[in-house]
């Protein structure tokens, strides 16, 4: 992969932080917008702004094209079966709260359980917490082994009779985990399940199809991929989507509107309440073009390389505790770390002043921390734009944060 020419196509990289040249490795959190992307953006804004759908005038008759045209990039993209199936949201969030207050309040009943696991993202947590308290369903969750991974035998176990929804990450945004979601799906479905997949941290960095994954839901945002924020996509099965009622209604999202009653568009059209993300879907559709031309498989053979390289610098300095699996090829390009008593955002703000842009906090996972025994981690996170010397720069980032500490307590 052609690394130096991708960085070059992104105009945010060619600069200095601090006085060092940035290293951008926070791209879980989201990743950097390639020049692509930004001219598509502006040539909406500049060239054809206007809304889509009811217009019949030139300018909104090309909105909508775009529009419409980057959903069947997506489509094809994840390889849904249908148009019907592809629904923008806001992002990963907006869409996992359509499932669990659509699907997922029609459908539960007490007694009723929903099996997920400790190291998903609030997102995927919060939105079946509030569903299990309005249907007295139950939340159970899948153990994790010590190195942040599932067994199958686990997952057996966990998934009963009575599970109706198993909810899960794909790639865990902590500890880089790739969970075996095809598999998962198998068990589900075979004690009648059905499975919501959070893929906010893989469909940036590997090929998806979610046919092959036999998931009925998958979530995932265009901001974590080349692509602005605020635009997303729910994939649902058509079957499923059918039968399911909107959860936010006006503009759009009609057929037919009464002084008392109302009936819905057909798919996808009955989610997507309101003028929609006009411009963000034409981003994610050429953020979509921008990553198929550089190869998802490539993109993850990369990563696979660079978080190896980099938990071999990172494990030969003393006093750095890295979570998550030992073997890279278990896990996305996702590198989550402490520095043995020095607090996550200390070691944050000395590697900005070298340049070196991370992430520090609980990330979105309280559960999951409460499991590692920390209150918050350190995380570097690499894309397709990042190469070996920002992990060089990392490593040596780390080691003035170390020495600092040491010198200062």
């Amino acid at each position: 992969m052609e690394v130096e020419r991708i960085r070059s196509l992104f105009p945010i990289l060619n600069q200095e932080i601090n006085g060092k040249p940035l290293v951008y490795l926070d791209s879980a959190a989201t990743s950097q917008k390639p020049l692509t992307v930004i001219n598509a953006i502006n040539d909406y804004y500049r060239e054809y702004n206007s809304n889509v759908h009811r217009g019949v005038h030139t300018l909104g008759t090309k909105a909508t094209d775009a529009y419409e045209k980057s959903r069947e990039k997506v489509r094809k993209f994840i390889n849904a079966n249908s148009l019907e199936e592809v629904i923008f949201t806001k992002g990963t969030t907006a869409a996992l709260n359509i499932v669990a207050q659509s699907y997922g309040r029609e459908q539960l009943k007490h007694g009723d359980e929903i099996v997920l696991t400790f190291m998903e993202h609030h997102s995927n947590i919060i939105p079946w917490q509030q569903v299990a308290k309005v249907t007295g369903a139950t939340l159970k969750y899948i153990p994790l082994q010590s190195d942040g991974t599932l067994t199958l035998e686990d997952v057996q176990k966990t998934i009963t009779t009575k599970t109706k929804i198993v909810a899960i990450t794909h790639v865990s945004n902590v500890l880089g985990t790739i969970n075996p979601i095809k598999e998962i799906a198998e068990i589900a479905h075979k004690n009648g399940a059905i499975v919501v997949v959070d893929g906010a941290q893989s469909a940036p960095h590997m090929k998806i199809d979610v046919q092959e994954l036999n998931c009925d839901f998958y979530a995932f945002s265009g901001h974590k991929m080349c692509a602005p924020t605020g635009i997303g996509v729910l994939y649902g099965k058509k079957h499923l989507l059918e039968k399911m009622e909107p959860v936010e209604f006006g503009g759009e999202m009609i057929d037919f509107v009464g002084l008392y009653e109302s009936t819905w568009k057909e798919l996808p059209w009955k989610f997507e309440a309101g003028t929609p993300i006009i411009a963000g879907a034409i981003g994610l559709g050429k953020a979509i073009d921008f990553l198929e031309e550089v190869g998802l498989d490539n993109v993850k053979a990369h990563e696979h390389d660079l978080v190896g390289y980099a938990m071999q610098q990172l494990s030969e300095i003393d006093g750095i505790t890295i979570y998550g699996p030992a073997n890279s090829e278990k896990r996305a390009g996702v590198l989550t770390f402490n520095i043995n008593g020095v607090h996550p955002h200390d070691v944050a703000t000395v590697l900005d002043m070298e340049g070196v842009a991370v992430r520090a906090g609980h990330h979105c996972a309280q559960p999951l921390m409460k499991w590692l025994e920390v209150t918050a981690t350190a995380r570097a996170s690499f894309y397709l734009y990042n190469t070996k010397g920002d992990v060089d720069r990392l490593a040596e980032g780390l080691l003035k944060a170390k020495e600092f500490f040491e010198n200062v307590f």
